[in-house]
């Protein structure tokens, strides 16, 4: 095991009702007013806009609401809600939400404090310094980034989606109440086990340094994805299965499966990003078509990882089987697999590679023959 530095400052609030304390807590840190920031107006005929704004005012926390976020979040709308927060002059932002929602405001947090374009921050460019303080409550487990310092927006006028990373935009508290996240449909359901997974497999498969202990849990995380998910197309109400998938996303990203590791990579991530940008593919759903594909291109690279992934998930004895097997569960649960399934093909390639932020050990041939195995 490498040595290693574990930071994770975001409080956790999980459990039933917990979204009824929001005001309290924005309160217990001394601040008066939020920018409330959401997706849909879904929020509003569920009741929970108004139980949020009601802890609010009963809290005396001032609040503008700013709705509209969408999935693969984009630029424009961040830029925005920046302006909003600027004139009113917000001393946090909540996020009600999930993870499409979190990230535009981790990102809203970084602009109202930044007197340029907050793009600028975006692929490490440049170093970001400061931040608003940053709540939330999350309605979809998905991306973690409920209890990371990481943020993907998609800038749709140079059709590029990229990040940022800051201690700064890490959530001072995140609720998590999985009652909030019973009413997602099955598509989204079915995305989020495969970007859990994903974010998983990353370092699993690519660290050059993997102790075995890392292994195990990244292991037990996607079992219990696996298994919670199957439960919860059969019975959405089931509030154990919900609370595990949901504690399972959170840790899938939250820095716990990769400490003592090194040579960590993602590019499942890097090609995925390129296909929601340029054909606003659900993330999710994205990455179950691309996970496959990439594994069984670059699985010779570690192949002893690969059998034991296929042996403890799958109970097979090689790393095609286990690769085989994965897609198989994908196709079982109904997320995609295929390129076709969003109308893609071969004539595509060009795009999709030319729009990718690259990493060192991929050349556009590699890319290209990654992508043909999802044809």
């Amino acid at each position: 095991m490498e040595n290693f530095i574990y930071y994770n400052p975001t409080k956790i609030e999980f459990g039933k009702e917990k979204e009824k304390k929001i005001g309290k807590f924005i309160k217990d840190s001394g601040l008066k007013k939020v920018l409330l920031v959401y997706g849909s107006e879904r929020i509003k005929s569920n009741g929970l806009f108004d139980v949020v704004t009601n802890s609010l005012n009963e809290n005396n926390i001032e609040y503008i609401a700013f709705g509209g976020v969408i999935s693969n979040p984009i630029l424009s709308t961040v830029q925005e809600a920046i302006k909003i927060a600027k004139k009113e002059n917000v001393e946090a932002i909540l996020s009600v939400g999930g993870g499409s929602v979190l990230d535009s405001s981790k990102t809203i947090a970084v602009g109202t404090l930044y007197d340029g374009d907050v793009w600028d921050f975006f692929g490490g460019k440049k170093a970001i310094e400061k931040a608003l303080p940053i709540f939330d409550i999350i309605t979809l487990a998905a991306t973690g980034s409920e209890m990371n310092g990481y943020a993907v927006v998609t800038n749709e006028i140079t059709k590029h989606k990229d990040s940022i990373w800051s201690p700064h935009v890490y959530p001072k508290v995140s609720i998590i109440n999985p009652e909030l996240q019973k009413s997602v449909s099955k598509d989204y359901l079915v995305y989020s086990a495969a970007d859990i997974i994903a974010h998983c497999i990353e370092g699993y498969f690519t660290a050059k340094i993997q102790p075995t202990y890392m292994s195990r849990q990244v292991e037990n995380i996607i079992k219990t994805v696996m298994e919670t998910t199957e439960i919860l197309l059969k019975n959405p109400e089931d509030y154990s299965a919900r609370g595990d998938f949901a504690w399972a996303a959170t840790n899938a990203l939250n820095g716990t499966t990769t400490v003592g590791t090194s040579g960590v990579s993602f590019p499942n991530h890097m090609i995925e990003h390129s296909l929601s940008a340029l054909y606003n593919v659900p993330h999710g759903a994205g990455l179950s078509v691309v996970m496959p594909a990439w594994m069984k291109w670059y699985y010779k690279k570690n192949e002893a990882q690969f059998i034991r992934f296929a042996k403890e998930l799958f109970g097979k004895n090689s790393a095609l089987e286990g690769i085989e097997a994965l897609e198989n569960w994908f196709n079982k649960i109904g997320t995609p697999t295929k390129l076709k399934q969003f109308s893609l093909g071969v004539e595509n390639f060009k795009d999709i590679v030319e729009n990718l932020s690259f990493q060192e050990e991929y050349s556009k041939e590699d890319l290209e023959e990654i992508l043909k195995n999802a044809i």
